[in-house]
């Protein structure tokens, strides 16, 4: 079974953290909800998301993935923890999938795994940041290799219908789009 983190901080876009955990447990993948501390986490519009454990007690666990939430400040809580830096920097060594939305794309730029990628976000969030070394494209969802970026919270659903695409093929993607009735 394909087992995927999801970090969440203080200030997350809550849209797009249950998008992701609801969609990939649809398709029977393990979703591991981790805070970055104790406790509930306060998204950005004020709904409150329960951690299934803390990051701390899941640092060292084997995942196929792991997937960003966007929205702020809480992106910029995830970028200055330096164990997501880690994290995200082992899962590439590892040959794992990095994925990040709206303004998280910007810990995976920071954590050095945009270097000669393309790669999209929420417009602005890194567009100046962006160097020679990655190409920032407007496309709402962006695979390159093992990488996968979004722009937001309209592209939630396409971002997590991906993920699971990448983790387990077209067909699963197929069997968990078709009930949503977005057609």
């Amino acid at each position: 079974m394909a087992r995927v983190l999801v970090p969440l901080a203080n200030g997350c876009e809550e849209l797009e953290a249950v998008t992701i955990i609801d969609l990939l447990r649809r398709a029977g993948i393990e979703v591991v909800v981790a805070g970055l501390g104790d406790g509930p986490v306060k998204a950005s519009r004020g709904v409150v998301l329960v951690p299934d454990t803390t990051l701390d007690a899941v640092i060292d666990d084997d995942f196929d993935m792991i997937a960003l939430p966007g929205g702020l400040p809480g992106a910029n809580y995830l970028d200055e923890d330096p164990r997501i830096h880690a994290l995200l920097q082992r899962m590439a060594e590892n040959d794992r999938y990095t994925a990040a939305i709206c303004a998280a794309p910007k810990v995976l730029l920071n954590a050095g795994l945009l270097d000669g990628r393309n790669a999209t976000a929420y417009p602005g969030v890194i567009d100046g940041m962006v160097t020679d070394k990655a190409r920032l494209l407007s496309d709402p969802v962006v695979v390159d290799g093992r990488v996968v970026t979004s722009r937001g919270p309209g592209t939630a659903m396409d971002f997590a219908l991906t993920l699971i695409e990448r983790l387990l093929g077209a067909d699963k993607r197929q069997e968990v789009e078709a009930p949503l009735m977005r057609t």
